[in-house]
């Protein structure tokens, strides 16, 4: 399949990289990409990573680094990002914003009083991806003929409430809506929310048992019972569909099942 803003020698930056949705990107995004690309692989975990890297088409090189993107600096991220492109000039710079949480999801809104657990969140879910992206955007500035591409991996839940999902659905929101705003200052880079829809990954697994809303817990289950879990291969194809189409504008929000004949399973009322 291919994709034109793929084409062309990229550098490609991947958050939670590790596993799930993040290691499926690297997989599939790599089988497209043409020789002399790299990845850049971040995430906490560095023995998933290795794995992940080993899983890459061998005709791009690839990079990996082990961090917590919760309590890493600007600087740091920047010695990272600098001794990974070692000066080489790149047609594309791509970079997913996929490293995320879904926070405590065993208590309602009034019983998420602790500032700590709240900052914890935030520091993850919604400044990393926004230091980053500054830091990215900084090192390549002077680098006017590459192309920019910037996937903020998002959630249904960014737009619709779901009772005990406080942390994750105000801090998608949050999240979605820093890179909207960059996208209205910055429209020479090309900015897509995407929504990868219900996905088989250890999030949702989580949510399946420790959701504090008896109903949620029940439709999220019915939802697996009923085969209308994706996974990762699925909704990254689809990513790579929407990127191959461009029928979006730049800073939209676009679901996996937006443009299909598939109707969204309702986790919530």
């Amino acid at each position: 399949m291919a994709v034109k803003v793929l084409s062309g020698k990229v550098f490609l930056l991947i958050t939670g990289a590790s596993q799930g949705i993040g290691r499926q990107i690297a997989v599939t995004f790599s089988e497209l990409l043409e020789p002399g690309s790299k990845l850049l692989l971040l995430a906490r975990s560095e023995n998933g990573l290795k794995e992940t890297a080993h899983n890459v088409s061998k005709r791009v090189s690839v990079d990996i680094k082990g961090v917590d993107l919760a309590v890493t600096t600007a600087d740091q991220l920047s010695e990272i990002i600098t001794k990974s492109v070692n000066q080489v000039q790149f047609d594309r710079i791509i970079v997913v914003h996929n490293v995320g949480s879904i926070g405590d999801v065993s208590k309602f809104t009034t019983d998420m009083s602790d500032f700590e657990e709240w900052r914890k969140y935030y520091d993850l879910n919604v400044f990393s991806p926004a230091i980053l992206n500054s830091v990215v955007m900084k090192l390549f500035k002077d680098n006017t003929k590459a192309k920019k591409i910037v996937i903020n991996i998002t959630s249904f839940a960014a737009i619709q409430p779901m009772k005990s999902v406080g942390y994750y659905c105000s801090g998608k929101a949050a999240r979605e809506m820093y890179f909207k705003v960059f996208a209205e200052e910055y429209p020479d880079i090309n900015v897509l929310n995407y929504s990868p829809g219900p996905v088989d990954t250890a999030m949702l697994k989580t949510f399946c048992t420790t959701a504090a809303y008896a109903d949620q817990r029940k439709r999220t289950t019915d939802i697996i019972a009923n085969n209308q879990i994706l996974t990762t291969e699925q909704t990254v194809n689809r990513l790579v569909e929407v990127l191959r189409d461009q029928k979006y504008n730049s800073g939209a929000f676009v679901d996996y099942y937006d443009g299909t004949e598939k109707a969204r399973p309702r986790l919530s009322k």
